[in-house]
This record gives structure tokens, sequence and C-alpha cells, in this order.
């Protein structure tokens, strides 16, 4: 007899290619509830799950659907959450933990275009293209040299977290010319090095970058990271640079470093609220290009996040250890609840 394995998400949008994948493993059963509207339709399907795929994007999930202790407890045949991206904040990790559930991410899937577009923020920080194309706009008669920005070439660009996206904007950095510095805990300098950079403390870090850029993930030793203090001990005229995840940047102290010029811009693109609201002060300066979280959506990116996501979901439903595992000590536990699990499924 084959064992049903079930593989619950919400109706947000997803790329084809997972449940393409999914509809080709034997044995699976995909369910889709809807987040809005039919709340036990919602419950019945995830009651029953072995896995919820649960979308990472914090402001558009609804909260009752975060992977949380309650939500959990509901669940009683929950072997995995996989996180629909990189980062998991809508994932309680220590609640998962306890309940002997495994948490997976989606950590490179979309590598490429966020290394891509934090390229476009230097680049279009630097050389004030978007403060040069709302000009162009709205009004005539001011001269090109008012619009002048700077090359990177021979810039230092400085990565707070050097994984899989700071690895490649280190590459794509070194191609233009940049020296690239960066700091990360989970790495020796010797690795720091075979990934294109060379391992500085953060605080030199800061210190000797025109460009600071973030890829580093959000949590308790990040929260806050870039605040008051770490930006005025940035270098005068720096462009500061984050794609990671709203809250490692205080917003607030960022306007301040802005409005007294000691910074001389910013690409911003993840934010406490997203999308932050019109009358944010950030997006009142000419000087910071601002995106809703868009970094890592293009359609190559989506793609392959959704395949690599059903790929590893199909490989942990029989019985793999992940790639992408973000609990490992909850993994014995996951080992002996799936065997109860499936047997009686």
């Amino acid at each position: 007899m084959t064992i049903e394995k079930r593989v619950v998400r919400s109706d947000l949008w997803i790329d084809a290619a997972f449940d393409e994948r999914l509809a080709r493993e034997p044995g699976v059963a995909l369910r889709v509830f809807s987040v809005q509207g039919n709340p036990s339709a919602a419950w019945d399907a995830l009651a029953s799950a072995h896995v919820y795929h649960v979308s990472a994007a914090k402001d558009e999930l609804p909260k009752e659907w975060f992977a949380r202790a309650d939500l959990i407890a509901r669940c009683p045949d929950l072997l995995c959450v996989s996180a629909g991206g990189a980062g998991y904040d809508t994932v309680d990790v220590a609640a998962c933990t306890a309940a002997g559930v495994i948490v997976v991410n989606q950590s490179g899937g979309n590598a490429v275009s966020v290394a891509e577009h934090t390229l476009g923020f230097i680049l279009g920080v630097s050389r004030r293209m978007l403060e040069g194309d709302r000009r162009m706009r709205r009004e005539i008669g001011y001269a090109r040299e008012d619009v002048m920005g700077h090359e990177i070439q021979g810039k230092t660009v400085g990565l707070v977290g050097i994984g899989h996206i700071g690895t490649r904007v280190a590459a794509l950095a070194r191609a233009f010319g940049l020296e690239v510095i960066a700091t990360d805990p989970l790495l020796s300098p010797e690795e720091i090095a075979r990934r294109g950079a060379r391992a500085v403390s953060f605080d030199e870090l800061l210190a000797r970058s025109d460009f600071v850029s973030l890829h580093c993930p959000r949590n308790v030793t990040t929260l806050n990271l870039m605040n008051a203090d770490t930006f005025g001990r940035m270098k005068r005229g720096a462009i500061f640079i984050t794609t990671a995840r709203g809250g490692i940047h205080d917003e607030g102290a960022l306007v301040e470093a802005l409005r007294s010029g000691h910074l001389a811009g910013a690409g911003i693109d993840v934010w406490d609220q997203e999308p932050p609201p019109l009358d944010h002060p950030l997006l009142a300066m000419d000087n910071v290009f601002a995106t809703f979280h868009t970094a890592g959506v293009t359609h190559e990116a989506r793609r392959n996040v959704a395949a690599i996501s059903a790929e590893q979901i199909a490989g942990v439903l029989r019985g793999e250890r992940p790639p992408r595992l973000i609990n490992p000590e909850a993994w014995s536990a996951f080992e002996r609840r799936r065997t109860q699990v499936l047997a009686r499924a």
C-alpha cells in the first residue's frame, strides 16, 4: 500500500514549478488553502499536513498562518516546515524544534537576482541615476553637472555577511574594479578569502568602506545592527545598501545620517513595514534608491526557489537529510517522528 504524504501550502503566489515538481513525486498529495475567507478548510488541510510550505513574506501572509507554536499544536502529523525563501520570518524555529519539526529554507535560490540588485543599488546611487531620471521628468534648465555622480571603480565595498548572496556580490563587485572586504562571524578568514573578499572586523569594515552592504540574516544578534552609532562610524560620504531584512537597520537613524550629510545615499530594498507608508521620510529623499523587497523577485529566481523548495520537500519525505536544514538539532526527533507519523498515514 502506498503511503500518502501530504504537503500543504497557501494560495499566495508561487511559481508553477513547485506544484509541477511535487506532482511527479510518487505518493505525494498537495493541498492548497485560501488565506482569506475559509479558515475551517485551511485548518482541515493543515491538521493532516506532513509538510507545511509557508510563505516567507511576513507582511503578505496573515499571522494566523505563521508557523508558530499555536499552529504547530494543531498539526500533530507535521514533520517539516519549508519556508518559501531564504528568510524564515514567518517561522518560529524554536517552537518547531521543541515539537520535533525540522525547518528548511531556500538559501541560494535567489542569490543571482539579489546580487544583481545590490550592484544596481551601488551604481544607481553612486551615479545619481534615479535623481537624474526624476529631475528630467519634472524640470528643464538644470546643468548635467547638477546630477554628477561618482565612478565606483577603485572604491571599497564592505559585505556584512558573505553567504550565497554575498559571495555572488563579491564576484560582481570585483568585475567592476571594487575592493571587497567582508565580515562574517560564521566563517574563517580563509573561507572568506575563498569566497572573494578580505576578512576584516566589523569596526574596520564600517570605517573603510565606501559602500556597506548587508547580506546577513535577521536574528537576535543582528536586529538593530545598523543604528545611530554604527551609521556614525561609517566613512563620511559612504553609501548604505541593504537587501537583507527590515529591522537590521534602524530606519530613523538612517534618515538622520542622510539628512546630516554624513552618508551620501542609500539603497533600501527591505523595510520595517512592507511596503513602507507613502509618507515615509526615506521615500522623500532623492539620494535614496527605494524598492519593495524585490531584490530576489525575478522570473528566474522565483522559478528556481519554487523548484528547489519542491525538490527539498520530496527528499525530506523520502527520509533524506535536507541540504538547507535550519535546525539540525531537531533531526533525530524528526527521524523518530517520521517513522511513527507515516506508519499511521
